[in-house]
């Protein structure tokens, strides 16, 4: 397959791919440990905090569950707004926390606004900025802030899996005291890493539990370049080697992106297809079916086109297809890729 469209795993960015062909490293060396703390600070930058980021081995949603464990006790009220696959996730990672967890549900592609989450008497908040199920991308910023109006001393968290490196990200300039990523998304490498960033009030009110998923723990080797497990320390040195060329044209980047799913848009909605959010992530492009066509004709028209796309998930399966430039595509080769979208619409729509 020459075309993987879908978001996430997403295809490998050349310097990923390079550092990964580079021989296995010892995670307890001086190489690994200066691979190690390039990384964490990079990521640092990438979020943009004054606090810390923490690589975790495993998926994001390992960071998701990690970030609820330690910064939430068993028993503390979060309020977790509901619009996607991964929301609900993040619903479901606080209850199994023993948290009491207050879910405001909302169809799937829409969001909640600033009003709907201004509810006092609750410890934390805890939202997708992309999601990646629907398309639909949160006004961070306006949320955190609504919410903090309300809840003063209270922490929100953040899932950036598909908006950093993809959107315009940061901790404290948008009110996040913590956020979540990882590595397969926007950063354009293998799956494998999570991330937990910390701004220094997260820092100061962390409630270290499980033994995998103490972050106390982790933040004391990590400072020193190494992690308290073994860590996928070849994966580390593709991320670090990934935002060294990202990270100094990160503006110009951004941009590319958005135009990419700008035009998987503009050519969707040019054969009349249907999008699924009300305010669009430029991570991924979601369309409705077209009526009387199902999900597997139109997988399969990409896949003879050597393309990978992706379904729906959760309510939205068998109801929509997704597709995504975030991995390593250049401007013209979303071209091709456009080119290939409008045969395949012309394909499986029926003739006007």
């Amino acid at each position: 397959m020459d075309w993987l469209l879908t978001p996430g795993p997403v295809r490998l960015h050349p310097k990923a791919l390079e550092a990964l062909s580079r021989p296995q490293l010892h995670h307890r060396t001086a190489p690994a440990r200066e691979v190690f703390l390039k990384a964490r600070a990079l990521l640092k930058a990438a979020f943009r905090t004054e606090g810390e980021v923490l690589i975790l081995t495993g998926s994001g949603t390992l960071a998701m569950e990690a970030l609820v464990k330690n910064l939430f006790a068993p028993g503390e009220r979060v309020l977790v707004p509901v619009y996607g696959k991964f929301s609900e996730r993040f619903y479901e990672i606080a209850l199994e926390a023993g948290l009491e967890a207050h879910r405001l549900d909302y169809p799937y592609g829409q969001v909640p606004s600033p009003a709907d989450v201004a509810r006092e008497g609750y410890a934390g908040l805890l939202l997708v900025h992309s999601e990646t199920s629907t398309g639909a991308l949160v006004d961070l910023p306006a949320l955190s802030r609504a919410f903090k109006e309300a809840n003063p001393d209270a922490l929100v968290g953040a899932d950036m899996v598909t908006s950093l490196l993809v959107w315009e990200v940061a901790l404290e300039a948008y009110g996040v005291d913590a956020a979540l990523s990882g590595s397969q998304k926007g950063l354009m490498c293998p799956p494998g890493l999570g991330f937990v960033a910390l701004s220094p009030r997260a820092l100061e009110r962390l409630k270290p539990r499980g033994y995998y998923l103490d972050l106390s723990r982790e933040l004391r080797a990590q400072r020193e370049g190494e992690s308290a497990w073994t860590p996928a320390i070849n994966l580390v040195g593709a991320v670090a080697a990934v935002l060294e060329e990202v990270l100094p044209r990160l503006e110009a980047h951004l941009s590319l992106k958005a135009w990419q799913n700008g035009l998987l848009y503009e050519v969707g909605e040019g054969f009349g297809l249907r999008p699924v959010p009300e305010v669009r992530s430029p991570a991924v492009a979601a369309f409705y079916l077209p009526e009387g066509i199902a999900y597997a004709r139109v997988k399969e028209a990409f896949a003879q086109r050597g393309a990978v796309i992706a379904g729906g998930q959760g309510p939205l399966k068998g109801k929509i297809f997704r597709l995504s430039l975030m991995g390593a595509y250049d401007r013209y080769e979303a071209l091709g890729v456009a080119a290939l979208f409008r045969e395949v619409l012309s394909e499986i729509l029926p003739a006007s």
